[in-house]
């Protein structure tokens, strides 16, 4: 397992990508490392948790696995800066966090859209990708 931080998405969700565009964007140190929810790195890195978690994006972490508002918040927490200032939202209870989290993923094709396909990263990007 990575110590790095890694971000896994819903590949084919517009929202999840523009997600992974912003952290790649903030995350100065280049430290995060990205794979898609549907491909075999995600399902391989997953197996010891169980059955898949819930969540369109899922962090893990020297061994951690955070899933919905957790992995939002840690993910912030993990840029720093100004971003990991948000990370004080830990206090709002995270049944509301989930909720709200859920929410928004449960509606994220209709505001977003779909890819058909996963994103394909640029070969500057490659090496980050999993």
């Amino acid at each position: 397992m990575t110590e790095a931080p890694l971000l896994l998405f819903d590949g084919v969700c517009n929202l999840c990508n523009r997600s992974v565009q912003f952290v790649i964007r903030h995350d100065r140190k280049q430290v995060f490392r990205f794979a898609p929810l549907q491909g075999e790195t995600a399902r391989r890195i997953l197996a010891p948790f169980g059955e898949r978690p819930e969540g369109s994006v899922i962090l893990v972490h020297r061994g951690i696995l955070y899933t919905r508002s957790a992995a939002v918040l840690e993910t912030l927490r993990l840029l720093g800066g100004a971003w990991g200032s948000l990370y004080v939202a830990k206090v709002i209870p995270k049944y509301l966090r989930d909720k709200l989290y859920d929410w928004i993923a449960s509606h994220r094709y209709r505001w977003f859209g779909k890819r058909e396909a996963c994103m394909v990263p640029t070969p500057e990007l490659q090496s980050r990708f999993l």
